[in-house]
């Protein structure tokens, strides 16, 4: 029996030891990884945006789980790039900018920020250059703004312009003995259609037209007006694609030159006047970000950030309803917080949650000024969590507005009969199976939620009114599901200025009377321990195996149809994203 024991005690030593050897290299390995992310900045440097770069517009999005942990992709926030290329201007160790990414992971509205901030940079007398290989739209539209544009003798660029393509699924659901009950408010609510028809609406043709050469309109024009083409001319080599051979991109100005990167790299070299052998001096946005000194100023501007779809409950991919009631309540308290600039990049989600965010924004507005700022979405939910600011900022391209509610549940009863299944219910009262994966929603749901979707319509449209300070006739008007780009939300009332995260800040500095102040992010960046942990207990394996499958975008689709909380939720959401990529 003492061997026994002995035997015992020494396996389970070993397994101690095993564990805290892992955790020790686990701990280790966070430690060096943050660490590595800040350097000091070398003489003679340039400023890097490269493939390793992604944009990001809040913490939230800064997601890496156990098995995504040496990515070499460093995520860095919006604010922190602008932060880097306003600070570089006046850097004497900082020499120019480099734009080396042949694909750029950010929002429309995030290039556009980022291109009016180098354009900015461009006045201090340093160098913006850009080089390419197979180049992307949204990588083009921001490297367009360098001074020079060199481009791989083999390579090409995707200039193309914009589309929106929907994809319907009223024929398959019937072929297969799938029911979509359908709920609705606004004509424009396009979230929905694809359940009920097997073409485009007039509406919905008419909304999407509207928007997408809105800002085409806007993007081409920046192009041109950087690259010296005509207007005219830029739709002559988008419509031809002629950006995709190279040497017909060098003929119509899209680049300057087309040369090997080695042959990039000499250029920069030369403009540094340094020796062909030596190496550059390149520092990342995301180290440099980390190296620069902030304001320390015992008054603090918030920036509180809502990225994502709004959901109940808790979480930290995306909006939770839960979670973040408790981080407004921590501003509320907060005296050296002396005015809040609320960053929205949300298509929206559950009606619910988003009228607990308002209801909470509405009572921190009470305390001190709440300044609004869009980012590339705030539309449905997006919106109407918005409407207890002060004053909002969108951007030009933001997709705003969509205000409208809906509802979709799906159901199998033919699908199930074709299989030889058939349910019976046994209930207490007319409606006690409200819900059913076979048969749908019994007569008085019905009813009953179609009345949630009207009422929710009405409170929707109702708080729009009391902060835009118009009529629900006037509301109704630009309402009923429609989605508009920042510039036309202006000229309709749905915003009050045109401008970015920046100059949301700068004028809740000047509502709070304060000169000297720092800026705090809310929610504050999760360490890779937490991220790691905390996903390992907010989704079981299965759901993030799924979810890394078939991507964020297509597992919202396939939760809709499979969680039973989504199907009988009322929703305010966006039916589309649009990427300038």
């Amino acid at each position: 029996m003492k061997s026994f024991f002995k035997l015992v005690l020494a396996n389970l030593t070993a397994i101690f030891i095993v564990i805290a050897g892992f955790f020790a290299f686990f701990i280790g390995f966070i430690i060096l990884s943050s660490i590595s992310e800040t350097s000091d900045v070398k003489s003679n440097s340039v400023l890097t945006l490269d493939l390793k770069t992604k944009i990001i517009d809040s913490p939230s999005e800064d997601q890496e789980d156990f098995f995504s942990i040496n990515k070499e992709q460093k995520a860095v926030l919006l604010y922190d790039v602008l932060k880097a290329i306003n600070n570089a201007k006046t850097d004497d160790k900082i020499k120019g900018i480099s734009i080396e990414a042949d694909n750029i992971n950010a929002g429309i509205t995030q290039l556009d920020d980022i291109r009016n901030a180098l354009i900015d940079f461009k006045k201090s007398g340093k160098f913006v250059y850009a080089y390419g290989n197979s180049v992307s739209q949204g990588a083009y539209y921001l490297g367009s703004v360098a001074d020079k544009y060199y481009l791989n003798p083999a390579g090409g660029i995707e200039l193309k312009g914009l589309s929106a393509e929907v994809t319907f699924f009223k024929s398959f659901a019937e072929k297969y003995g799938i029911g979509i009950q359908v709920i609705r408010h606004g004509k424009f609510k396009a979230a929905v259609e694809p359940f009920l028809k097997d073409e485009i609406s007039p509406e919905n043709k008419e909304q999407l037209s509207t928007l997408l050469n809105d800002i085409w309109a806007n993007t081409s024009s920046k192009i041109a007006a950087s690259r010296k083409i005509p207007t005219g001319e830029l739709k002559t080599i988008t419509d031809s694609l002629y950006s995709y051979l190279p040497n017909l991109s060098l003929q119509y100005k899209l680049a300057d030159q087309l040369i090997q990167k080695s042959e990039y790299d000499n250029i920069i070299k030369k403009k540094l006047n340094i020796d062909a052998d030596k190496k550059i001096n390149k520092i990342s946005f995301a180290k440099y970000a980390n190296d620069i000194d902030s304001k320390d100023g015992k008054s603090k501007i918030a920036v509180l950030y809502a990225s994502g779809s709004i959901n109940n409950g808790k979480g930290y991919d995306g909006i939770y309803s839960e979670n973040f009631v408790k981080e407004i309540k921590k501003l509320q308290k907060d005296d050296d917080i002396k005015a809040v600039v609320f960053r929205i990049n949300s298509p929206g989600g559950s009606a619910n949650a988003s009228d607990e965010i308002l209801f909470e924004m509405q009572q921190l507005k009470r305390k001190k000024p709440v300044i609004v700022s869009f980012g590339d979405y705030a539309a449905s939910g997006g919106y109407y969590i918005a409407m207890g600011a002060d004053k909002i900022f969108s951007e030009p391209n933001t997709l705003t507005g969509s205000i409208g509610v809906f509802g979709v549940i799906p159901y199998f009863k033919e699908l199930a009969a074709k299989n030889g299944i058939r349910s019976d219910a046994v209930t207490t009262n007319a409606n006690s199976n409200m819900i059913s994966a076979i048969n749908g929603l019994s007569p008085g749901t019905l009813t009953i939620m179609t009345r949630s979707v009207e009422s929710t319509y009405q409170r929707f449209v109702h708080f729009v009114t009391v902060n835009r300070k118009q009529s629900f006739e006037q509301i109704d008007a630009v309402g009923g599901g429609r989605i508009w780009s920042g510039v036309r939300a202006k000229q309709i009332g749905l915003v009050d200025e045109l401008g970015t995260l920046q100059d949301a800040i700068n004028y809740a500095a000047k509502k709070a009377e304060v000169k000297d102040y720092g800026v705090s992010t809310y929610p504050a960046k999760m360490s890779k321990f937490e991220q790691i942990f905390s996903s390992e207990t907010d989704e079981d394996f299965s759901t993030r195996v799924i979810k890394n499958k078939i991507g964020k975008e297509n597992f919202k689709i396939f939760q809709q149809v499979t969680d039973p909380n989504a199907k009988a939720s009322v929703m305010m959401e966006m039916p589309f994203n649009i990427k300038v990529n």
